[in-house]
């Protein structure tokens, strides 16, 4: 490439790069995915990287980070905070492992490895044991302090716990603010609510709650965080476990998931397993920290300018891809309300081809403003259908068509409506094939009646056949009519029949949440049949007594007390319960009640006579609670097959741990 083409794409990448580092550190909107702003880097370093005579020091990949933002004081940091080389591949990973071999001319090399946290870098001062300062990353020399916000946090100690009573001068801690996923679904859901734009990911809201200029709006958010180092090692440390040690030791947070391995095979292993599991976690994570475990031979290796060479950042594949909505098409739900799904052109996403997204309603289209023929930003979070995230307005031809809601049903043709204070357009028609189709499938589906085998082909065929009308109609099918369905072989039907038998044993809870009642989920379900124990009681309850159970709040008893006052509603209840459908809360035995009654439960691993959500029911029935962490306020952890750390640190605490046996057994089940 002549030096006047390089020159000038050198020049272009740079401008693009800091364009999108202001967007992403100050305004935190970001306006492309990480994988597309990773791979602009990584070509700019190969480009210097060739020409080193073309680097110069404003370039961004001198520097670390963003830059500070407008309402905060800037302040230096002791030590520069500095980033971390990233590695994309297994290959990447194990050349890191043979410089660092060469460097220090030995064969003998351990390493910690700790999950990289997707959240925010921050410098947490103390003096004397006391929280006198909390800095954010910023270009790593310098940050924003945003003490007030992190002392909000109250992961973060104010005060140290010290060894033998006594506390460091001078401790400048290195950590990850970040947003449990439970709260940041549950911002989202209030922004949305509000007609405020959602956040892009937990990250995305970490950043922006705790550069929030009122500490009052950081202390409404349920952030968190895990430390990962000290700026400056304390006297008597040989290692960075020890350092790691000693902070959990101080009393600060340190992330259970670190281990120490004396292989890069044995590093490689641990990268790969966890680019499995890391769906497990209540938080995000988009890679694993790789760190030379010995001190002195951190201090040998020494840093470049903007990172160590004795750590690496292994990333994870991108949850985040660009691609082109192609159309848009709209689907039609089991409560009537019509639901936008973008068509993309296929593309590779966390480990799968996507050609479908979701984008949820009218407003989310409007707010993002998105067009058919748009490239966007998809995003996956989880098992779930993408979402489409952002567009990128740049790349528009002037060909796109904006999105129009339609006004009449695209499965009855019946007319759609937007009620006043409602996102969701919705089919007004009761007869409407779809609604029909969906809440069938709803009412067999593995969270309500658990119908094995009964999923949505089959449910499609027997509406076709017109063998069904309404739930009640499963109880009813007989042999004769199952066989004549294509794809029904005897054997197919005769397990379908045993499974709608067994069914009936579903109990209370099951029954109101396969009903489909509007804003009545599986733990509203739960609480409704734990208190009121019958489907009459529940009919019958007026607003008073539903508001009074836990979390029955007043737009959900609306809701039962509307479910109920319908005649065609209590007319499928009477068939199922003529069916033989349980229409009562299964009884507990006394000594399972004086049990589990507000005790914690913690659940890993697999079980084989329940799944994870029946457990959880059966001890929320009991009186008892399932969280996610194990802590020292846990009275029980329930382990089947491969538990995971979760075991581990239960008998670091010296928490009760069950088998499943076990658990059966104090359940009152076996």
């Amino acid at each position: 490439m002549e030096t006047t083409k390089i020159i000038q794409e050198i020049k272009e990448l740079r401008q693009r790069i800091r364009e999108h580092n202001y967007s992403y550190y100050v305004l935190d909107a970001p306006k492309i995915s990480d994988a597309e702003y990773d791979r602009m880097l990584q070509r700019l370093l190969h480009l210097e990287r060739e020409n080193p005579e073309l680097i110069t020091p404003d370039s961004p990949t001198q520097r670390v980070g963003g830059a500070v933002a407008a309402g905060f004081s800037r302040v230096a940091h002791a030590r520069p905070l500095l980033s971390l080389a990233n590695v994309f591949s297994i290959g990447e990973l194990v050349a890191f492992h043979d410089r660092a071999r060469k460097l220090l001319e030995t064969e003998n090399l351990e390493y910690v490895v700790e999950l990289k946290i997707d959240g925010l870098a921050i410098s947490l001062v103390y003096e004397d044991g006391q929280l006198v300062r909390g800095v954010t990353r910023g270009d790593g020399f310098f940050g924003e302090d945003v003490t007030s916000n992190v002392r909000t946090i109250r992961s973060i100690p104010l005060t140290l716990a010290g060894q033998g009573g006594s506390s460091p001068r001078l401790l400048d801690v290195r950590g990850e603010v970040y947003m449990p996923r439970p709260e940041f679904e549950r911002l989202n859901r209030e922004r949305a609510q509000r007609g405020e734009p959602a956040f892009a990911n937990p990250r995305n809201a970490a950043a922006g709650s705790l550069r929030q200029l009122d500490p009052a709006m950081t202390a409404q958010r349920a952030l968190d965080i895990f430390v990962y180092g000290i700026g400056e090692p304390q006297a008597g440390m040989a290692t960075h476990m020890d350092s790691l040690d000693y902070l959990q030791s101080l009393g600060f947070k340190v992330n259970p998931h670190r281990r120490l391995f004396h292989t890069i095979q044995d590093v490689v292993d641990y990268c790969s397993l966890w680019e499995e599991k890391r769906r497990e976690l209540p938080y995000d994570i988009d890679g694993l920290v790789i760190k030379v475990n010995d001190l002195r031979s951190q201090q040998e290796l020494g840093s470049t300018a903007k990172d160590p060479r004795w750590a690496a950042a292994y990333k994870f594949p991108a949850e985040q891809a660009i691609t082109v909505l192609e159309d848009i098409f709209t689907g039609v739900g089991r409560t009537g309300v019509l639901t936008p799904t973008a068509i993309l052109q296929p593309v590779r996403l966390a480990g799968s081809t996507v050609s479908r997204a979701t984008l949820h309603n009218e407003d989310f289209i409007a707010e993002k403003d998105i067009r058919i023929g748009d490239t966007v930003i998809i995003h996956k979070a989880g098992e779930i259908i993408p979402e489409v995230i952002a567009v990128i307005p740049a790349r528009r031809t002037g060909r796109e068509r904006p999105f129009v809601m339609p006004e009449h049903c695209p499965a009855c043709g019946g007319p759609v409506v937007r009620r006043e204070g409602e996102a969701a357009h919705k089919c007004v028609n009761p007869d409407c094939p779809a609604l029909l189709r969906e809440k069938l499938i709803h009412f067999a589906s593995r969270e309500a009646m658990n119908i094995e085998g009964l999923g949505p082909a089959i449910v499609t065929n027997l509406l076709e056949a017109g063998l069904v009308n309404d739930a009640a109609d499963f109880y009813r099918l007989r042999m004769e009519d199952l066989v004549k369905i294509e794809r029904m072989g005897e054997k197919s039907a005769t397990k379908l029949l045993a499974a709608v038998e067994a069914s009936k044993q579903a109990g209370l809870d099951k029954v109101l949440f396969a009903l489909g009642i509007r804003y009545v989920g599986a733990k509203a379900a739960g609480n409704l049949a734990k208190q009121l124990r019958t489907m009459e009681a529940v009919s019958q309850a007026d607003m008073e007594t539903l508001t009074g159970i836990d979390e029955i709040g007043e737009k959900i008893a609306e809701s039962v007390m509307a479910y109920f006052a319908e005649p065609e509603n209590l007319a499928l209840i009477d068939g199922l319960r003529n069916s033989g459908v349980v229409m009562e809360a299964a009884e507990l035995p006394l000594a399972a009640e004086a049990t589990l009654s507000g005790k914690t439960f913690v659940l890993t691993g697999g079980m084989e006579t329940m799944t994870r959500q029946e457990a959880t029911a059966a001890i929320e029935r009991a009186g008892g609670r399932v969280t996610s962490s194990v802590s020292k306020n846990t009275d029980y952890v329930v382990a089947g097959s491969d538990p995971g750390s979760k075991l581990t640190k239960a008998n670091s605490l010296g928490v009760q741990v069950l088998n499943e046996d076990q658990f059966l057994e104090l359940m009152g089940l076996k």
